[in-house]
């Protein structure tokens, strides 16, 4: 084992403070990566807050961070894909039983054995996982991801949720050229939905209940903002989307945006909303019409992810901040007062 700065909370109740844990030493399968960006979810904070207690407790102390990036500084003598001095990240997952129907599939996010970054537990050194707010990770070779060297590696962390996040339901829904698609909401998650929908070469609309963030949307590349609390504009686009990407994690009129879709359309939730959604029979059968979700991606899907991003130049929109200013960041980010992502530059914690 060896000594690693992060941050961490001691309780619910508990600020994010400077702390040392153990990191295990690189066994022959891994690769130790020096954390250089970490971006901020908000499962971070719900974890940090044990707001998920019902399916998911937290254990304290928790070490939060699933959208790392970082430099390869050793590996073991199995590791074959990485060397010292590459670029790397590490998502949400950190290792699974590899060899489920579902792993074997490349879909490692729907393993019933999966060991998430964080609040896991950690088979190597006993008790949980620790996350990316730290200055460095050890993580089994088949978890770690090749980053492309023409990105803002700022920008790159926050692919690795929030980027996957809507990456996956748009590819395994066959979003293309030519499709119409409506993005539900323009935050964290929204506004990569609108980045992808645009790379695929659909005509993307973005649903907001603030009139405000039409430049923003358009910025980001929508074809079209609709309030969504005008019903005369909702209703122009009645039965005319091939693909509806909802974000919002509050409770809302779900079947507003249903019958919107065409025949066979499908509205996919990505975000969470902790209280159920009413679905209306009718707003599915008339149309023959889907309602879906879908989390993350497995491993080779999000390596997909993350090269179509170099391809085509494709970042999360960023503010970065120091790790001293994290609990801020956590409170503005109830507030949702961040374009569009935090991301923490990790080189500041050499001074915590």
């Amino acid at each position: 084992m060896y000594n690693a700065k992060a941050y961490s909370a001691a309780s619910a109740t508990a600020p994010l403070a400077s702390d040392t844990i153990a990191r295990r030493d690189p066994t022959e399968r891994d690769v130790q990566i020096e954390i250089l960006f970490c971006g901020i979810c908000h499962s971070d904070l719900h974890s940090v807050r044990n707001e998920w207690s019902d399916f998911m407790s937290t254990n304290y102390p928790i070490v939060p961070g699933h959208e790392i990036v970082g430099r390869v500084t050793q590996v073991g003598s199995a590791v074959t894909k990485y060397k010292p001095g590459d670029l790397a990240a590490v998502g949400c997952l950190v290792d699974s039983d590899g060899t489920c129907p579902n792993c074997k599939a490349g879909l490692e996010n729907f393993c019933p054995n999966q060991i998430l970054t964080f609040n896991s537990p950690d088979k190597h050194l006993g008790g949980v996982t620790y996350g990316g707010y730290s200055d460095s990770i050890v993580v089994d070779e088949r978890f770690v991801l090749r980053v492309p060297s023409n990105l803002d590696l700022a920008g790159v962390a926050p692919l690795l949720c929030a980027g996957i996040t809507t990456y996956s339901p748009m590819r395994h829904w066959g979003v293309t050229k030519g499709k119409k698609v409506g993005i539900v909401g323009l935050g964290g998650l929204g506004h990569m939905g609108v980045k992808f929908a645009r790379a695929f070469g659909a005509h993307v609309v973005v649903f907001t209940t603030s009139p405000d963030k039409t430049e923003d949307a358009l910025r980001l590349g929508a074809d079209e903002v609709v309030v969504s609390r005008n019903a005369e504009e909702m209703q122009k686009h009645a039965g005319s989307f091939d693909f509806i990407l909802d974000t919002v994690s509050a409770k809302h009129d779900i079947n507003a945006y249903l019958n919107l879709l065409r025949l066979d359309g499908n509205l996919t939730l990505v975000g969470a909303s902790p209280i159920p959604l009413d679905v209306s029979a009718f707003s599915l059968i008339m149309a023959r019409r889907n309602l879906s979700g879908s989390n993350i991606g497995g491993i080779p899907e999000t390596q997909e992810m993350l090269d179509f991003c170099g391809e085509h130049n494709i970042t999360a929109d960023v503010e970065v901040i120091p790790i001293q200013k994290v609990n801020q960041a956590y409170d503005r980010l109830l507030k949702s007062d961040v374009k569009y992502r935090f991301c923490i530059d990790m080189a500041s914690l050499k001074s915590a």
